[in-house]
């Protein structure tokens, strides 16, 4: 296997897409269905990438990358927001969070497999 990616995604068929899309790339697929179970899993499998829904469960996105930003263990890995909020400001909202980078949703897989190649490489 590849490098290792954290998923934390609320919603199943996402899930499904880009774990198959990861796996196909040869990636280890980590999953966490919440913000809480994404802090706990960057904690416990120090993933190379997290990608990270905003919108969840329990923890929002933006709380859960805060968290892990601020660990000093965890703060190199690259975190990718992903999520519907696509309005004007929401990008910079995440950047601010302490994401890394943005893909909105519905995702662009071609964009995402850039994404993945310019933080992994």
């Amino acid at each position: 296997m590849g490098k290792r990616i954290l998923i934390v995604e609320d919603n199943a068929d996402n899930r499904i897409l880009i774990t198959d899309v990861l796996t196909s790339l040869n990636y280890e697929v980590i999953v966490a269905h919440d913000g809480e179970e994404g802090v706990q899993a960057a904690t416990s499998h120090i993933p190379d990438l997290i990608l990270m829904d905003l919108s969840l469960p329990k923890m929002d996105g933006w709380t859960a990358t805060g968290y892990i930003k601020a660990n000093q263990d965890l703060r190199h890995i690259p975190v990718i927001a992903l999520t519907a909020h696509a309005m004007v400001g929401d990008r910079e909202r995440a950047i601010e969070a302490g994401c890394d980078d943005y893909i909105s949703k519905p995702i662009d897989l071609r964009e995402l497999a850039n994404k993945l190649q310019q933080y992994l490489s």
